[in-house]
């Protein structure tokens, strides 16, 4: 019996064969849970969840498009009934430096990070509040908390940063129906999103700024994710975890 045993769980943005995402619904699959992954890409998601066993289930869902998050969300409570954990981990960055952040880009980063987040959660909480439970995890990144200086502009720290004040107020609102919402703020980790976009000295400056020396691994932001979407955290909520290597110590 895992700690996520008959939980049934959504994981947005996790198609990414290295990705936070796809590592986190492996994790819960292992944990017992029958996980959805909702991606971009109906393909890829399809195929991310076949890798986790045949019970799993993939889903094309553009997170900034509120009708698409509600339908995929109806489409899993006819099949399963319930809907117990959702990590809105769907996000973007760019590289881009405050002054040459223009209308779209300012668009894209919003609302895949932060809109998308919103949706998700509305169309979940419906569900959640009549059975009263249910936990949200939300993907915010240390860039929020120390404004930038990895690897994502301006911009994506406005997001993630938007993401925490999101996670708190809505942690707020739904404690009281037994709904438990908090963010990890995850440090340098070695994904696809970074990978081949470092050059050797950019990478020199940035472990240079981690006490533990390392980028982290997609594992390592999973595993915190599965405490807070298990009943090991039952009275965690409207926090903002670190998984940083201690690159934030106050």
């Amino acid at each position: 019996m895992g700690i996520l045993s008959g939980k049934y769980a959504i994981v947005t943005g996790a198609a990414s064969a290295n990705g936070l995402g796809k590592s986190t619904a492996k994790l819960f699959a292992e944990h017992g849970a029958t996980v959805a992954i909702l991606d971009l890409d109906e393909a890829a998601a399809k195929s991310a969840a076949k890798d986790l066993g045949d019970q799993h289930i993939g889903l094309a869902c553009n997170v900034t498009d509120k009708q698409a998050c509600d339908s995929a969300v109806q489409a899993l409570i006819q099949q399963w009934g319930s809907v117990d954990i959702l990590v809105n981990n769907a996000g973007i960055t760019q590289p881009i430096k405050l002054l040459d952040v223009t209308a779209s880009n300012y668009d894209a980063v919003l609302d895949v990070n932060l809109r998308g987040t919103l949706y998700m959660s509305q169309a979940v909480l419906p569900f959640m509040k009549e059975k009263q439970s249910g936990s949200i995890v939300n993907i915010s990144s240390v860039s929020a908390q120390r404004g930038g200086g990895v690897f994502g502009g301006p911009h994506y720290s406005a997001a993630k940063a938007g993401v925490l004040g999101l996670t708190k107020a809505s942690a707020r609102e739904m404690a009281p129906f037994n709904i438990r919402v908090n963010a990890i703020c995850p440090g340098f980790i070695a994904t696809d999103i970074t990978a081949g976009k470092m050059t050797d000295e950019m990478m020199t400056t940035v472990l240079s700024g981690i006490p533990m020396g390392r980028a982290g691994k997609a594992e390592e932001v999973a595993g915190c994710c599965l405490f807070l979407a298990s009943e090991l955290s039952s009275y965690v909520t409207g926090s903002e975890v670190d998984v940083n290597g201690g690159s934030l110590i106050h």
